[in-house]
């Protein structure tokens, strides 16, 4: 058992009978009154954020999870089909298990966060960028490198995403794959 003082960003727990992760944690000590900490906390099932408060002091179970990578081979309707780069293994997830995958490409890696007791993901990630190629969007104009206008674009995944005026087909970009944005051009 471990109690609040324990906490820290990324640290898995069980709460109300479900896996949480927390995302960010704030000790307070008011003037009056018993300490406590604010949290938010991601429910790894779901994926809903909820704003929490732990009475300083207060157990908590921390789940044991382990971090694979998984490098993504094809998706098959709402499945997508990865596998493990160490021992082959292949497993399938659920489209929407994956946050963004929608910029996910064939042979990108992802990162698998697994419940060590029970063998089962509760989790999936991107790598922060991925680099895609345009496949489709207006020409640019010559010049139009000075302002901060974007115009909208779509990525070799499908993926929408807004991109500078002085972005053409076949240009490859880097995109933050948090926020869905683009970051540069890559030459």
């Amino acid at each position: 058992m471990a109690t609040t003082a324990d906490f820290r960003n990324g640290l898995c727990i069980q709460h109300n009978g479900e896996p949480w992760k927390i995302e960010s944690f704030q000790h307070v000590k008011p003037g009056k009154g018993p300490a406590f900490v604010r949290t938010k906390i991601r429910n790894l099932n779901s994926g809903r954020l909820l704003e929490n408060t732990f009475t300083s002091g207060v157990k908590i179970d921390i789940i044991r999870v382990e971090n694979r990578k998984y490098q993504f081979l094809y998706a098959e309707n709402n499945d997508f089909h990865l596998m493990n780069t160490d021992d082959y293994e292949q497993i399938t997830l659920q489209k929407d298990f994956i946050e963004n995958s929608h910029f996910l490409k064939e042979g990108e890696t992802v990162e698998v966060l697994f419940h060590a007791d029970q063998g089962m993901p509760l989790s999936a990630s991107l790598p922060a960028h991925i680099i895609l190629e345009i496949q489709h969007t207006e020409p640019g104009v010559k010049g139009n490198t000075a302002t901060n206008t974007f115009k909208p674009a779509t990525t070799e995944t499908g993926a929408p995403i807004q991109v500078p005026l002085f972005i053409n087909e076949g240009d490859k970009i880097k995109i933050d794959t948090s926020k869905g944005s683009y970051i540069e051009r890559i030459k």
